[in-house]
């Protein structure tokens, strides 16, 4: 019998980006075993978040319900799950910064692979002692990003031989489906940047906007994408503050014709499609903490031209290309850049082919190969210690 793996995280059809990893983690690795997909999901969700036909209602945790975490890791502790995979994100748990996970951790007797979608370089409380207590409870540690490694050892103090880089997974690029899904779109004439995720302050997108007049100077049929709905946090904060300032500065700037904004939840077709019909895709992020970021991994994954602010995760993926950085302020470099790139059909396919280079270890099948092995060493580790994990650290 192969190894039956559980997974802590939100899930689909939750609108979150955890939850869409998690999707496609649990895939490819179940294609990577040649398993029908019967791994199950300890899914965390709100109290009023009902699942169609839930096949994992059994395994659910309120994400509030500090006694549920402790009840479902000693459910695991009896059944036939082999290894434990924690995506972890400081957000999708209850308690102050996702506490309640440690009553999980400490309960669970399997072994536990946790993947960091979140490092900080100094972190601080309470985020500093949750996230130094998984480490130590944990078998092996995941990042997506090189520098997120000495990051946790000089942190938490944590042998580099436990942290393991495995990248962002992507999906496979289909070029084939480029040009007719452009001409659905009414793209065919247009160069097309984009911009993709759920809509805050935190994406930049004024910078854009700001250059957007310049560039349609040079290229007069530039547009100009975002898509993606208000983040559901900033939108109970704010509404659609920020989404109607963009709108007016659009207004303002008679830039109606060259910037779509498509106000809609993507399913992964939908967006796949459209990142791979852009011509230029952009992460223009004010913050320069950023230790990963989905949308970026899939335009490289899908072989999309780049620019980008300098983030940490930006800067880590595209480190032998840092001519296609621009700082966020540096009004001027985008202009130069997007005029440049848009303007330069060979200049563009050169890209193309680099990043789809980048992207080749990227692909979803190939992630889950190597979240296998982890997970194969993990259980490895166990049975030749003999000593159970949550054994290894005291509270």
């Amino acid at each position: 019998m192969s190894e039956q793996v559980a997974y802590v995280s939100t899930y689909l059809p939750q609108r979150c980006g955890i939850a869409t990893y998690t999707y496609h983690l649990r895939q490819g690795v179940q294609k990577a075993k040649r398993d029908a997909l019967d791994d199950p999901v300890v899914v965390i969700k709100d109290k009023d978040t009902v699942y169609p036909n839930d096949p994992f209602s059994n395994w659910a945790i309120e994400k509030e319900n500090r006694a549920a975490y402790a009840y479902v890791a000693e459910k695991l502790n009896q059944s036939s799950v082999k290894v434990v995979s924690l995506q972890h994100e400081f957000g999708i748990f209850g308690g102050n910064a996702g506490a309640y996970i440690l009553d999980f951790v400490r309960a669970l007797k399997k072994p536990l692979v946790t993947t960091f979608h979140t490092v900080f370089k100094m972190p601080q409380e309470p985020y500093a002692s949750i996230q130094r207590e998984l480490a130590q409870r944990s078998a092996r540690i995941v990042v997506m990003n090189h520098k997120a490694i000495s990051y946790l050892k000089n942190s938490f103090h944590i042998p580099e031989d436990k942290i393991v880089f495995i990248p962002h997974g992507t999906p496979t690029p289909d070029l084939k489906k480029r040009n007719p899904f452009r001409e659905q779109v009414g793209w065919t004439d247009r160069k097309v940047i984009m911009t993709f995720g759920f809509l805050s302050r935190n994406k930049g997108i004024e910078a854009i906007l700001r250059a957007l007049p310049e560039v349609i100077k040079k290229v007069p049929n530039a547009l100009y994408v975002i898509i993606g709905q208000t983040h559901p946090n900033v939108k109970r904060q704010e509404g659609e503050t920020y989404r109607n300032e963009l709108k007016t500065f659009i207004d303002q700037h008679q830039l109606q014709n060259h910037v779509q904004m498509i106000d809609a939840f993507m399913t992964e077709d939908d967006l796949v499609h459209y990142i791979t019909a852009c011509d230029l895709y952009i992460t223009p992020y004010p913050g320069m903490d950023q230790i990963t970021s989905g949308t970026l991994a899939y335009a490289i994954g899908l072989g999309r031209p780049i620019l980008t602010t300098p983030y940490r995760y930006a800067q880590d993926l595209l480190k032998d290309n840092q001519e296609l950085f621009v700082a966020y302020h540096d009004q001027a470099g985008w202009i130069e850049k997007i005029d440049t790139l848009l303007a330069d059909d060979r200049l563009r396919a050169s890209y193309q082919a680099k990043m789809a280079q980048i992207g080749l270890p990227m692909s979803w099948p190939q992630v889950g190969k190597k979240y296998r092995q982890i997970f194969l060493e993990a259980i490895q580790n166990v049975l030749l210690s003999g000593v159970e994990p949550i054994a290894k650290t005291q509270n």
